[in-house]
């Protein structure tokens, strides 16, 4: 499995820090953050051919801009225990470019593709239900500054290696 992902500012990592006091009713806390584009199923022999078919299919996809707008939550997420609480992500570059790949290599989970994608940077999952409400209710309401960038790189993660094998300048407008 295989995911071609936004990578996020420094400035992103620094606001779920601010925020990890508040995330510790979670079973859960991610320590490594992303904001995925899209996935796709491939077998490590495939890893060529796909990274290939993924050249064509980003040119040309220009730099876009994206923002971290707030604080989201998955009462009961698709996969694995919930909730989760994220970074809500708002950029129309991203959903374009998500829609265009979809279109070029198929949706891999409906429930987490296509008219579903949600653009976020996960925070924390699972954990007691009612201690969860609770936090999830402190981090919706805080004031959290918005942290806009310009996305000019996508990196191909693999899942199964745990690292990016190749990054894909965009080329700035």
């Amino acid at each position: 499995m295989y995911s071609l992902n936004v990578p996020v500012p420094g400035r992103v990592d620094r606001l779920a820090a601010d925020l990890l006091s508040d995330l510790t009713p979670f079973d859960r806390i991610r320590d490594r953050h992303t904001l995925v584009c899209k996935r796709f199923e491939a077998e490590a022999d495939e890893y060529h051919h796909l990274r290939e078919r993924l050249r064509g299919a980003l040119s040309p996809a220009p730099a876009f801009e994206a923002s971290v707008t707030g604080i989201g939550a998955f009462e009961t997420p698709p996969h694995g225990p919930g909730p989760v609480v994220y970074l809500a992500v708002e950029s129309p570059g991203l959903a374009d470019l998500h829609r265009r790949l979809v279109e070029a290599f198929g949706v891999v989970d409906d429930e987490l593709e296509g008219e579903a994608y949600v653009p976020h940077v996960t925070l924390a999952r699972g954990g007691d239900a009612a201690a969860v409400g609770d936090a999830i209710d402190r981090l919706h309401a805080k004031n959290l500054d918005s942290v806009t960038w310009t996305v000019s790189e996508l990196d191909l993660w693999s899942r199964a290696r745990r690292e990016a094998g190749w990054t894909v300048s965009l080329p700035r407008p």
